[in-house]
């Protein structure tokens, strides 16, 4: 599977990406039909100490993208809120899936 990263307003983070790449190779392994993985960091000014960082995750796998947003007071947070949303939508297209 291959990770592309794209920062916005952040500046560049290992940690954050050997943490997605854990989680998101654990996606890969429960769902073998995802070929690739979109993410994207980027900081947003607001009134709320609990959003701003945001972390959005594309994944491209046969049919339609699947996308998933989480605002959060760190990217640690909302980057796993985006891998739980999008292991939700996997589930879902898997079980709608009929073998030929």
């Amino acid at each position: 599977m291959e990770i592309v990263y794209e920062y916005h307003d952040v500046t560049r983070s290992e940690r954050l990406e050997k943490l997605s790449e854990e989680k998101l190779l654990r996606l890969k392994e429960k769902y073998d039909m995802v070929i690739r993985a979109d993410v994207f960091f980027k900081q947003e000014n607001t009134s709320s100490d609990r959003t701003g960082m945001i972390c959005n995750i594309r994944l491209s796998l046969p049919g339609p993208r699947l996308f998933a947003e989480a605002s959060h007071d760190t990217f640690d947070s909302a980057l796993l809120e985006s891998v739980n949303d999008l292991e939700k939508q996997l589930r879902k297209r898997k079980e709608k899936m009929t073998p030929y």
